[in-house]
């Protein structure tokens, strides 16, 4: 199918003329029947009434026609693309490439270059190179305004999800400070769920900001004080081993209602010729099928934690998701909620496939403890 947001065109194209494809058809499936996947059934997300939780993270949602188009075709639960206190330049294009993992992109196959080109196919993966471009507040908070007020339209129960992240500029304390003011913002434009993107690379002093736990517990801190029953979900990358994950977990699950994990996988990519494929970097992230088992990998360790620590945080699972089969396995995983980036992209109709599909995903008890799909 032909994705929302089109590859050939750059950033500023996409966000001036889309969405794409069948999400910028005026008939839609706002009308499909009934979830039998239990979705329905008194669902919600960070505490709030939706009607699946099921939606579409930070990323390919740029502005409110995206959001719109998305909530109009079951997408119950969608996450502004991250915006920022000032403007900020989106990468060179191009930014979405097809990358040729073939299997998963593990930590290992991560260290040696993939090719990555314009032939994309399935199981689809693409570089995720934009490197969190936002407009000025100015822009964003009346179209985020224009976002929130989107949910819901035809009496179903939806939620617009507010995603920010601070500025680095003026040192640690006014980076820091710039994400309390982030959040403010977002705050002031009727968000009823807020995120915090801690998983952008180069934005901390351990590579990515997630890994700096003392840094985050202060940010975390400092936000909840600012917005103060809002609810925080936190979006997170592969932490590499269970000790720091557990440590960053008993340090911020105070302050937050969530963790959505995970992001990207960092990757060299290169053309057919050896040369970096994207102009002026040569890492991208990359998303879609390849990293399916990391996001089910760390969707199954913060279950694990939740269990083992008493905890009452509420798991998003993300990554690889393309089909009905991928949700079910993260429900049964232990998430809370599911979103999908690449594989609504290229399928507009995932969650009316998602809302037809027979029998329950596996709901996962607050405490971490999975129920069995019921047959």
């Amino acid at each position: 199918m032909e994705p929302s947001y089109d590859p050939a065109l750059t950033y500023e194209q996409n966000y001036a003329d889309g969405p794409f494809g069948a999400f910028a058809d005026s008939v839609v499936p706002a009308q499909a029947p009934r979830a039998t996947t239990g979705e329905g059934d008194g669902a919600s997300f960070a505490g709030v009434p939706v009607r699946s939780a099921f939606g579409i993270p930070a990323g390919p949602l740029l502005n409110s026609r995206y959001v719109a188009a998305a909530f109009a075709h079951g997408f119950d639960v969608c996450v502004y693309k991250t915006v920022r206190t000032r403007a900020h330049p989106c990468n060179p294009f191009p930014n979405v490439l097809a990358v040729h993992v073939y299997g998963d992109l593990t930590p290992e196959r991560a260290r040696r270059p993939l090719l990555a080109d314009d032939r994309f196919e399935e199981p689809i993966s693409i570089s995720n190179s934009f490197g969190v471009p936002s407009r000025d507040p100015d822009v964003w908070q009346p179209d985020m305004a224009a976002a929130v007020a989107a949910a819901g339209t035809g009496g179903t129960a939806q939620v617009l999800v507010g995603s920010f992240q601070g500025t680095r500029g003026g040192g640690d304390a006014a980076f820091e400070a710039d994400h309390v003011f982030a959040a403010r913002l977002v705050a002031e434009t009727g968000a009823r769920v807020l995120e915090v993107n801690l998983s952008c690379p180069n934005e901390g002093v351990a590579a990515l900001l997630c890994f700096d736990t003392a840094r985050v517990q202060r940010i975390l801190g400092a936000i909840k004080d600012e917005i103060g029953d809002l609810p925080l979900v936190v979006k997170l990358a592969r932490f590499p081993d269970d000790a720091g994950l557990r440590e960053f977990v008993t340090a911020t699950a105070p302050f937050v209602a969530g963790y959505a994990a995970i992001n990207t996988i960092p990757a060299t990519l290169i053309d057919a010729t050896g040369a970096p494929a994207l102009p002026g970097r040569e890492v991208s992230g990359v998303c879609g099928a390849a990293i399916r088992w990391a996001g089910l990998e760390m969707t199954r360790r913060l279950a694990a934690l939740r269990s083992r620590l008493e905890l009452s945080y509420e798991i998003v699972g993300v990554g690889g998701v393309t089909a009905v089969s991928d949700v079910l396995a993260y429900r049964e995983a232990g998430a809370d909620a599911v979103m999908s980036a690449t594989g609504a992209m290229w399928n507009p109709h995932l969650a009316a496939d998602l809302r037809a599909a027979p029998g329950r995903p596996a709901r996962a008890h607050r405490a971490g403890v999975e129920t069995p799909p019921a047959r």
